[in-house]
């Protein structure tokens, strides 16, 4: 027989043959009661409980002795040990926290009760702030600091009415006090708290639904939750969304765990924290190996995780793994998307739209919305600072693609799909600019404008599609891509991209067998490397051998091109005599071909060269006479290019008369070189007339208008990395200094001191 009450109870029931529901009808004592007694979870029932149920079960005075004594003894030996629920150890280096950590005080500070959520992706060390701030914050709560581990990550997380019972015996309820039914305890839960002031941790929580019960109103009590969930349901909330450390934190925090070896190599630690993607838990565990292995150096460890296929791995440290943090956050993900997330990692680009997203997923654009968000929701994603696009933490990419390789090893077909769809969008947009470009919506875009915006914002996304493409040997899609460029890349972009682009065109078409093709494509070549990137003399290197491709295939306008890009590298190598020389062929070789605009912008060059010879008058002259067969439409153009040609025209005219002094001819010339360039959205040219503008309106004495014009000829510059950017600080400095502002006059040539330098 039994020892205990509920064993002993559970004997004398069934020897007298009633059932639970039976003995609770004839006791009084309720159903659930008497289940928790017999399963031990009421161990000492009151003597009126037991005098109750052996009436009913018939006991002789012997068994009730038993019984009761069984009851009383549980009473004595079951006495709870209250768990106070106490914070974990804090972590002594917690690092790069500090401001999250005011936000949280100055909530501490509100005069009301307060929830806050502190979300974050995987890693970020959410518990690590919560502990720290729960250290912090203790003091001003005089009834408890009270924590508590979730599990929300768990295949079972914590069921909120066990922490209702843990708090209960915390609150200093006696076991044998504690009700039996989840609502009564909740009741005395919120009744216990309504009156006292306490600090509630509730880390790793899985929803709302866990910790809603959980939040009982109190005298200026704070409850905060941490989740790698927004709880985006949950009202009155304040959020705190915890993101990875800044580059000089994650040094830092190396340091405090690795000792002296991170400061002797600053730029491999740099780059250990960069490969790390700046994720605490990755940063600790980076510091952890580091540290347990005293013979390694910090580039050794740097050499390990420059392997994107080794790197998780490579992130582990003992019982620590960030692979296994990303897991479980994959493991609660439903079938749809956890198919977008492994997908995602496909994406060439630094961040990513839904419809790209669709593309890779194969699904329409607004499903792949909705889950984007999902993924938002849990933290595998985030929102970017661009509305409507979204982006992977570094080393979480680097878990989806292992996912997807692990999961769906025949997956080429899905960057092949990503990588055609970047492509042929960006051939698309391109046709929106140069002589042929067209001016009504297409499919994809409404205007040249819409076209513009998706080039710009997709340009790391079109870029690494094409270095796949290429590497895949996709070779017309990549020429495709190469060849639209061009008259794209005349204003826009960085020189940088252009030599990457128009250097895989050159390695496409040869791949193909197209010598007209390959001339093309390296005449593109020699200009960037002299326009954009002012390398005249490997422009004039890379000349003879675009020169001699459109010899070999018999195109005389590539030849035509050929010798307008060695004019320009000429000019620009100070050759200008042989410039002159060589824009006259080209004009002449533009006439055999029958190509009326190459006439014109070799004559435009020809313009130039007689300015870098101070033939100012001769060069104003050309380029008027140019400015007046644009203006009479002796050129098929298109619109778009038009605008952009008299830009280009009015500026190189505005420059030469700048040289002779024509001031009120320059302020003029410049301001309807703003207008048009502005209207083609062609940001170099803007640069220029917005410098000659401000140049004129400040030798004209506007000083107040001088500065605002200089100023956006600088930010226009800044961005577009333009030539324009040092000339227009000098003449803005000079501004300053005539406004009485000699700290900014200060500031702009120390600025234009240091750009002169980094050009030479």
């Amino acid at each position: 027989m039994g020892t205990t009450f509920g064993g002993l109870l559970r004997e004398y029931r069934q020897r007298a043959r009633l059932t639970q529901e039976e003995l609770a009808e004839g006791s009084g004592v309720s159903v659930r009661a008497i289940s928790d007694m017999e399963r031990g979870r009421a161990k000492g029932p009151q003597r009126r409980t037991v005098e109750a149920l052996a009436g009913v079960l018939a006991l002789s005075d012997a068994e009730l002795r038993q019984l009761a004594d069984a009851a009383k003894d549980g009473r004595v030996r079951r006495q709870p040990v209250v768990a106070q629920c106490a914070l974990p150890p804090d972590i002594a280096d917690l690092t790069g926290r500090e401001r999250a950590l005011e936000v949280l005080a100055t909530i501490a500070d509100r005069a009301e009760t307060s929830v806050a959520v502190v979300h974050g992706p995987p890693g970020a060390g959410k518990t690590s702030l919560a502990v720290r701030a729960g250290y912090r914050l203790a003091d001003r709560y005089p009834d408890g600091c009270f924590f508590f581990n979730l599990r929300g990550m768990d295949a079972r997380p914590l069921h909120p009415a066990e922490v209702v019972h843990r708090m209960l015996l915390a609150l200093g309820v006696e076991e044998s006090r504690v009700p039996a039914g989840e609502a009564e305890r909740s009741d005395l839960y919120r009744e216990l708290l309504r009156d006292r002031s306490t600090l509630l941790v509730l880390d790793n929580a899985a929803d709302e639904a866990q910790v809603r019960p959980l939040l009982a109103t109190g005298r200026r009590s704070l409850v905060l939750i941490t989740s790698r969930q927004v709880l985006g349901g949950l009202e009155a909330v304040a959020r705190l969304a915890l993101d990875v450390l800044g580059p000089a934190e994650s040094v830092d925090l190396l340091a405090a765990i690795a000792g002296p070896r991170v400061a002797a190599e600053p730029e491999e630690s740099a780059r250990v924290a960069k490969l790390c993607g700046h994720l605490p838990l990755a940063l600790r565990i980076a510091g952890n190996r580091l540290a347990s292995r005293p013979k390694w150096t910090v580039a050794h460890l740097a050499g390990q995780l420059a392997d994107e296929r080794r790197r998780l791995s490579a992130l582990t440290a003992g019982d620590l793994q960030v692979r296994t943090a990303f897991e479980m956050s994959y493991r609660q993900l439903g079938g749809k998307a956890a198919l977008l997330f492994r997908r995602l990692s496909t994406l060439p680009g630094a961040s990513f739209t839904p419809e790209l997203a669709a593309v890779a997923a194969g699904m329409d654009r607004y499903e792949a919305e909705d889950t984007l968000e999902e993924l938002v929701d849990v933290s595998l994603l985030d929102t970017a600072e661009t509305p409507g696009r979204y982006v992977f933490h570094d080393l979480v990419r680097v878990f989806a693609g292992e996912r997807l390789a692990e999961e769906e090893p025949d997956h080429e077909e899905t960057r092949t799909r990503v990588a055609r769809h970047l492509l042929g969008t960006a051939v698309a947009a391109a046709g929106f600019y140069g002589p042929d470009a067209r001016d009504t919506p297409t499919e994809l875009f409404a205007d040249k404008d819409d076209a513009d915006a998706w080039l710009a914002a997709e340009t790391s996304g079109w870029l690494g599609a094409l270095r796949w493409a290429s590497a895949r040997g996709l070779h017309r899609a990549v020429l495709d891509l190469a060849t639209a460029m061009h008259w794209y890349s005349d204003q826009r972009g960085r020189g940088e991209t252009w030599v990457e682009v128009f250097t895989a065109g050159v390695a496409a078409a040869r791949a193909l067998g197209s010598v007209r093709d390959e001339a093309v494509q390296l005449n593109f070549l020699t200009w960037t490397l002299c326009v954009l990137l002012r390398r005249p003399a490997d422009a004039l290197a890379l000349h003879e051998e675009a020169w001699n491709a459109a010899v070999a295939a018999g195109d005389v306008r590539e030849q035509a091109w050929a010798m307008h890009y060695r004019a320009a590298s000429e000019m620009h190598s100070g050759a200008l005599e042989s410039a002159r020389e060589s824009a006259g062929r080209a004009r002449e070789l533009f006439q055999v071909a029958e190509y009326p605009l190459g006439e014109q912008i070799s004559l435009s060059c020809l313009g130039l060269v007689l300015h870098g010879l101070k033939r100012y008058e001769e060069a104003v002259e050309v380029h008027r006479s140019l400015l007046a067969g644009v203006r009479a439409g002796v050129l098929d153009l298109s619109p778009v290019m038009i605008t952009e040609m008299l830009g280009s025209l009015l500026v190189r005219t505005a420059n030469s008369l700048a040289e002779l002094g024509r001031w009120p001819e320059v302020l003029e010339t410049a301001t309807e070189a703003v207008e048009h360039s502005v209207a083609a959205t062609a940001p170099n040219t803007t640069s220029d007339a917005r410098a000659l503008r401000g140049l004129a309106l400040y030798r004209l004495g506007e000083l107040e208008e001088a500065r605002t014009e200089l100023l956006e000829a600088v930010a226009v510059a800044t961005r577009q990395r333009h030539r324009r950017l040092v000339h227009a600080l000098e003449v803005l400095a000079d501004v300053h200094d005539d406004l009485g502002d000699p700290a900014a006059g200060g500031e702009c040539r120390t600025r234009a001191a240091e750009l002169r330098s980094t050009d030479r």
